[in-house]
């Protein structure tokens, strides 16, 4: 695939998705039913899945390889922080992610480190998803569990993949989709702030988890989730030796960060994340 101005590595280890490692020189993970090999190349991305495929329209979809990320960032206030942060991690992409692997997952990340929110998606998907091909020498790997899949089971099976008190609300989400209560689908029809007041009616949804599956899920660029670290990083970079609110933030970021915001909140979570060395306090939580 090929693509200008994309940094396969930033992008796919910046916290939006948690089903990718890498491996020597590249990235392994699961998308639907493939199991899938990303390698960056000098001209772009080079795939490899371990079932045939003929056509890989769903992967540049996921990959987001089409989007003008130039226009996206030009769009960006100019101002010293942002400017930073987007010189730390150029080619910095959003992922376009399946809606329920993307609520679940982020279901899953409430007050949780990147690295156990993986292990807590990793057990979920050994233990109820479906076994798929995977190259001669690679462990074994699942499709993430449907809906239908998950409402099946009891809290104490799903809690049994060690993720505590985000059994429940998994579990409702899972329910209300499988029986039809709650459409995913119809979320695409409606304006941001419909789809976000629609998605706060599930248990165990708040705003940071709705704007996380309207974001990366759906495309909604003007969502900005505000986590552990995005707050920190508005806090330290825009409001140095004051005290804000949370209130304040979201004002704040609602306004200044252009059409693209959720593009702008990614670029400084990753950029507060891995180079400005974050406090133990802040290690500690995920959102």
């Amino acid at each position: 695939m090929p693509v200008l101005d994309y940094d396969l590595a930033a992008t796919l280890d910046s916290g939006q998705a948690f089903r990718w490692r890498k491996i020597c020189d590249h990235w392994e993970g699961v998308l639907g039913a493939h199991y899938i090999r990303l390698k960056q190349t000098p001209d772009g991305i080079l795939a490899a899945s371990a079932n045939p495929v003929e056509n890989w329209d769903w992967l540049r979809h996921f990959l987001q390889v089409e989007t003008r990320l130039a226009d996206i960032v030009a769009t960006f206030p100019t101002d010293v922080p942002m400017t930073a942060a987007v010189n730390s991690c150029p080619g910095l992409r959003l992922l376009r992610q399946d809606p329920w692997e993307c609520l679940a997952s982020f279901i899953l990340s409430s007050t949780k480190q990147i690295v156990q929110i993986r292990q807590i998606i990793g057990l979920l998907c050994e233990r109820f998803g479906k076994a798929i091909p995977v190259p001669a020498g690679a462990r074994a790997a699942f499709c993430f569990p449907s809906p239908a899949q998950i409402a099946a089971a009891s809290e104490a099976d799903l809690r049994a993949c060690k993720m505590g008190f985000r059994a429940p609300g998994l579990l409702a989400a899972a329910r209300a989709i499988d029986s039809g209560t709650f459409d995913l689908e119809s979320l695409r029809q409606l304006p941001y702030a419909a789809a976000r007041v629609r998605l706060l009616t599930l248990h165990g949804v708040g705003g940071k988890i709705a704007d996380c599956v309207l974001l990366f899920a759906y495309g909604f660029d003007s969502a900005f989730p505000l986590d552990v670290w995005v707050k920190r990083a508005l806090r330290e970079l825009y409001f140095p030796k004051r005290r804000v609110t949370d209130r304040r933030l979201e004002k704040f970021s609602s306004k200044h960060f252009g059409p693209h915001a959720g593009y702008a909140q990614q670029y400084l979570f990753h950029y507060m994340r891995t180079k400005l060395k974050p406090s133990t306090k802040a290690k500690k939580q995920q959102g």
